[in-house]
């Protein structure tokens, strides 16, 4: 096993989509702050290409493109376009400010979209194809063309349509797998026809973007660039429409670990992967599963005696990759209530987290309130913390304390005290299903906010009886969803800060919320 670059390795461009397609996974939209804060990750992370966003798609879109547009400096700032007029028009107005803006333009090729989506022919399909590409390159020189589920379009027409649209102005066409239903070898000889049949492909980069409905889509990107593709579309945490899209984390380190065989590398700072991960699942509030692959809790775990053994005796026996190269650490870190600011200011940094003296010493604060009620504090316990505290919203609402009476057959009966600004109110509620929904009522009957709850998740954090537990919770008030994050070793506590950050994202966008009672 080897990670050096060989000296005929190839440089692999990679455009990242989790702003744009990964936002389009049910439940994952961001607001313009959470945009624009994964945006300055992915410019940390070494990425080539942020598709910032579809324009035309809602003013929200328009907004985010364009803001991203504006500050984002040092990589390709790409909005996406239908092959209508209006659409990259409205692209362009977008990416106008942009350092290196990118037009990426798409239309559907294959015969089913053909027939029962666009009714038209193939005539008309290049037609429009050409039509776009020549308008988007009006507006600026780096154009993209996806000739839309090009992987069930027809070998010979696929040529046709590349080759009029590379003469027409397109710097890269990317060969999308619209609905996951290539196999490597399929998406090889597709790549390679492209190259052997198209006469003027060399002026192109040819790029893919596969989807996963098969569970196929890292290893469909890696059989495009063993073919000839020089751009892997790709999202963090494989995000994306229905099933995702190829798992950045996991095509780069397949590149990276396997450069011998591929004879590619990327620009990408492997360092930066878990760091990025995270923030991604706890701005979309998807989390990713403990055995997936670079980014999940157990890729860099040993229980087995056998591969513990062989570990103790030789890492490589066990692990083809080093979990610091991916942005873990090398062994879990073991902090308690008697250690410093200066030993947690080192594993912060260590951890991929740059933080101000401030939210250091804020941190600190945290962590030895955590230290007081476990035993060991983990480096998953950190990461909890710094995210808690690096997205807090502005607290029009805090909580103090709660006390619950419940049991089976019984109707929890809860007292809860918050805090607003200065004063402390409380209120006693009889009510609700159990205790966590006994809470929630009595937040709703404090702050005066009516929502509906629609999705909570718990989970915890690290191992152990005392670990924390992580809750996440969607809610819908007045037809918009907002997401809420609270982390405790009590896990009614957990869920209470959840739903009041989730209600303070609600007070922090509108005027609601009563006013407080007098302090008890």
């Amino acid at each position: 096993m080897t990670n050096t670059i060989h000296t005929n390795s190839r440089r692999i461009v990679i455009f990242d989509t989790t702003l744009r397609d990964g936002e389009q996974s049910p439940g994952a939209s961001m607001n313009l702050a959470e945009k624009m804060e994964v945006a300055q990750a992915l410019l940390a992370l070494g990425v080539d290409v942020i598709e910032a966003g579809f324009p035309i798609a809602s003013p929200g879109d328009f907004e985010a493109v364009s803001e991203i547009a504006r500050s984002v400096r040092g990589a390709q700032i790409c909005g996406l376009a239908r092959c209508r007029d209006a659409d990259i028009d409205r692209a362009w107005e977008a990416l106008r400010h942009a350092e290196q803006p990118r037009i990426h333009v798409f239309l559907a090729t294959s015969a089913i979209h053909r027939e029962f989506k666009l009714k038209m022919d193939k005539d008309g399909i290049i037609c429009h194809a050409v039509a776009g590409v020549k308008r988007a390159a009006g507006y600026c020189p780096n154009v993209e063309f996806s000739p839309e589920d090009a992987a069930r379009t027809e070998p010979d027409f696929l040529c046709r349509v590349v080759e009029a649209a590379i003469a027409a102005g397109a710097t890269t066409v990317n060969i999308p797998d619209t609905v996951g239903y290539a196999t490597p070898s399929h998406m090889h000889h597709v790549i390679q026809t492209l190259c052997n049949r198209v006469p003027n492909i060399d002026k192109a980069v040819i790029s893919v973007h596969c989807h996963n409905d098969l569970g196929m889509a890292v290893a469909n990107s890696l059989a495009a660039v063993e073919a000839g593709a020089g751009q892997i579309e790709c999202t963090i945490n494989g995000l994306g429409e229905r099933a995702g899209n190829c798992s950045l984390e996991e095509v780069i380190m397949a590149l990276r670990t396997r450069s011998d065989f591929y004879h590619a590398h990327t620009n990408v700072n492997t360092k930066r992967l878990v760091p990025t991960s995270r923030l991604v699942a706890n701005v979309t509030g998807i989390q990713v599963q403990r055995n997936k692959a670079i980014v999940g809790r157990n890729a860099f775990a040993h229980e087995a005696g056998i591969h513990q053994d062989g570990m103790l005796k030789e890492r490589t026996t066990y692990e083809i990759m080093r979990p610091e190269d991916v942005g873990f650490a090398t062994t879990e870190l073991v902090l308690g209530k008697h250690s410093g600011s200066a030993a947690l200011a080192s594993r912060i940094k260590a951890l991929g987290y740059s933080l101000g003296k401030e939210q250091i010493q804020q941190i600190f604060e945290m962590f030895k309130v955590l230290a007081d009620k476990k035993k060991e504090i983990y480096d998953a316990d950190i990461a909890a913390l710094i995210e808690q505290e690096i997205r807090q919203v502005p607290e029009l609402w805090s909580f103090v304390s709660y006390n619950i009476t419940s049991g089976t057959g019984q109707i929890p009966s809860v007292h809860l005290r918050l805090r607003r600004g200065p004063s402390e109110v409380s209120t006693d509620v009889v009510g609700g299903d159990g205790p966590v929904d006994a809470v929630f009522l009595a937040i709703e009957n404090l702050t005066g906010i009516s929502v509906v709850c629609k999705d909570f998740n718990v989970h915890s954090v690290t191992v152990g009886k005392d670990a924390q537990g992580e809750v996440m919770v969607q809610i819908e008030h007045n037809g918009r969803m907002y997401r809420g994050r609270g982390v405790s070793t009590d896990s009614v506590e957990a869920s209470a800060k959840a739903f009041l950050n989730a209600v303070n994202k609600i007070a922090a966008t509108s005027s609601v919320g009563v006013p407080p009672a007098s302090p008890n």
